[in-house]
């Protein structure tokens, strides 16, 4: 009896000997199967570069037009004239001249302007005035030169001694100098088409050989008088190419 139950007890602690071997090597495989596996790689994510904002430019450049500091000094006269407008007796005739050797044609020029003192918000809305385009060599009253920075500095200095620093435009016994940068690029102060401009720079310089002097914004919000020198500040005014309204009134304002 005592046999039969020692040879159970051998067989039995064999059995789990056994098991217990077979379990640790199943862990074994279980456990190292990973390792056998490449490390899964992690993606890098770069971020797209974050564009550099860029300060908006105060000066509209309003066409491909070449703004030479200095030119020749000499003039080319535009040939065709035109019909006088206006009801004035005495027409005030004019001639429009271009730098020589400038990408502005003469004759294109003085059709722009010969349209803007014709305008019926310009100054022939006065039954006073009236204006006639007259080609080269034609007798006339004043004459409208477009000039680079530095020619125009010249003759409005020669002309009235006024220094108009490269940027400005004039007004001289002869007539009217026109800055080029100015026809160009228009002005920072003036949110509008280069035309609109271009009659904001005749308008005003017409206005002095007219005899109306400078004027400063007439209220908040309102229209700039033609005659306000609006490329230095509006000064709550509203930038004006005109000297008369849409209701036909002068738009006017305190002497400056």
């Amino acid at each position: 009896m005592l046999m039969a139950v020692l040879f159970a007890l051998t067989v039995l602690g064999t059995a789990a000997l056994l098991r217990a071997e077979l379990r640790d090597r199943g862990g074994a495989q279980r456990s190292s199967a990973p390792d056998a596996r490449p490390p899964r790689a992690t993606p890098t994510l770069t971020p797209p570069p974050t564009p550099t904002p860029t300060a908006p430019s105060l000066s509209p450049t309003r066409g491909t037009t070449e703004v030479p500091e200095q030119g020749s000094g000499t003039f080319v006269t535009a040939r065709s004239g035109g019909e006088t407008v206006g009801e004035g007796s005495r027409p005030l005739r004019y001639v429009v001249e271009v730098e020589d050797g400038l990408d502005v044609s003469p004759s294109a020029a003085a059709e722009e302007i010969a349209e803007i003192l014709g305008a019926p918000r310009g100054w022939t809305h006065d039954p006073d005035h009236a204006f006639q385009l007259v080609g080269a060599g034609a007798p006339h009253d004043l004459s409208i030169k477009i000039a680079t920075p530095a020619t125009a500095d010249a003759l409005c200095w020669d002309g009235i001694g006024q220094d108009t620093g490269g940027e400005y435009n004039c007004e001289v016994p002869d007539g009217v100098v026109v800055n080029l940068r100015r026809w160009v690029e228009g002005s920072p102060t003036f949110d509008g088409p280069i035309h609109d401009y271009r009659a904001l720079i005749i308008n005003h310089e017409m206005g002095h050989f007219l005899g109306h002097s400078h004027m400063t914004c007439g209220g908040e919000g309102r229209l700039a008088p033609v005659m306000m020198q609006q490329i230095k500040g509006l000064n709550g005014c509203v930038a004006n190419a005109w000297p008369y309204d849409e209701d036909g009134g002068l738009v006017t304002g305190p002497a400056a």
